[in-house]
């Protein structure tokens, strides 16, 4: 079982009289800054020249700077940039300044797990992983709670690092809800896996099929999309809530019944035996090297293709006008 940690276990003084270095503004970065900060901890904000970030940080009254003098200003680095970008990031704009006692902090370890950056050896090098989005580490903040996260140890130079790594999550709020330690491969790994096999690639191609099956066989678009796209965040929310107790307890006994009955039918062994390769790939750096080169190398071609294809499927604009009707989706 995985250890778990609270605010009772992390000595947030570990971080009086350092300053803490956020590189990036986006999802994450605005939650760490801003509940850092009002957690006590001195935070600068590394952006870059004319980032569209930059008005923003300084309205919430954080203390913004070019990433390199970020850098050198942090005692504590936190890397928050997408991973394509901040291997080029950390090797130009903040290795430079990283001095002897420093320690470098990431929120996913795809960089540090494939080496694509390589920290010296005189730099405590760790993790906090928020398990959900940056406007939820910050609303939950705000509401007195917290985010589950997990922490891990890649580097020890000072001999500190799990005590850092505690301090830090414990003011971003995650010490409310508790802190879990982890290994910088088994996030990664197990992150990349869940993205492709289930939450990302799994149940869209599950979603598309679905509604690609019923028009195919002469349904309304509209009624595929309700009952193969709509409806799932009903089953995630019970499922989320309560596991696949409460999921099964709330709908009907039709649709429990049909659970039981098709489920294996769609995920065979031949599909398990896919998500093992899937899993492999990621392992051996198969799937590193591939994004690494498509983002760093192949100007994002396919990725691009990819992505302006799949926008042009029938879902997608039947979806965009059946939300129209939705009051509750209007911002």
């Amino acid at each position: 079982m995985i250890k778990k940690y609270y605010d009772m276990d992390c000595n947030l003084g570990m971080l009086d009289g350092k300053t803490i270095a956020v590189i990036g503004f986006g999802s994450q970065g605005h939650a760490h800054s801003m509940n850092l900060n009002e957690s006590g901890c001195n935070v600068v904000v590394g952006l870059r020249p004319g980032s569209a970030h930059t008005a923003k940080a300084e309205a919430a009254g954080l203390k913004v700077m070019d990433i390199e003098d970020a850098a050198e200003a942090g005692d504590i680095v936190m890397m928050l940039v997408p991973d394509e970008l901040a291997a080029q990031v950390y090797r130009e704009q903040v290795a430079p300044h990283m001095k002897e006692g420093d320690v470098l902090c990431f929120a996913h370890g795809f960089n540090i797990h494939f080496q694509q950056i390589q920290p010296a050896d005189y730099l405590d090098v760790i993790m906090i992983a928020p398990k959900g989005p940056g406007h939820t580490v910050r609303s939950q903040y705000l509401e007195g709670k917290g985010v589950p996260s997990l922490i891990a140890v890649y580097q020890d130079a000072s001999g500190k690092a799990k005590d850092y790594a505690l301090a830090y999550a414990s003011g971003i709020g995650a010490g409310r809800a508790g802190i879990l330690e982890t290994t910088f491969k088994e996030e990664t790994e197990t992150d990349l896996f869940g993205e492709q096999c289930v939450l990302c690639g799994g149940v869209t191609e599950l979603m598309k099929a679905g509604f690609d099956t019923l028009v195919e066989a002469g349904y309304a678009p509209e009624m595929a999309y309700f009952e193969c796209i709509h409806e799932m965040k009903l089953i995630v929310d019970l499922i989320n809530e309560g596991g696949f107790d409460k999921m099964r307890y709330s709908i009907s006994n039709t649709a429990e019944y049909g659970d039981y009955r098709t489920g294996k039918r769609l995920i065979t062994e031949d599909t398990r035996a896919e998500m093992r390769q899937v899993l492999s790939e990621i392992q051996d750096g198969s799937f590193a090297s591939e994004f690494i080169q498509e983002f760093n190398a192949g100007g994002k071609a396919r990725f691009l293709a990819t992505r302006k294809k799949e926008a042009q499927h029938l879902l997608c604009s039947v979806g965009a006008d059946l939300r129209k009707m939705m009051s509750w989706l209007q911002k």
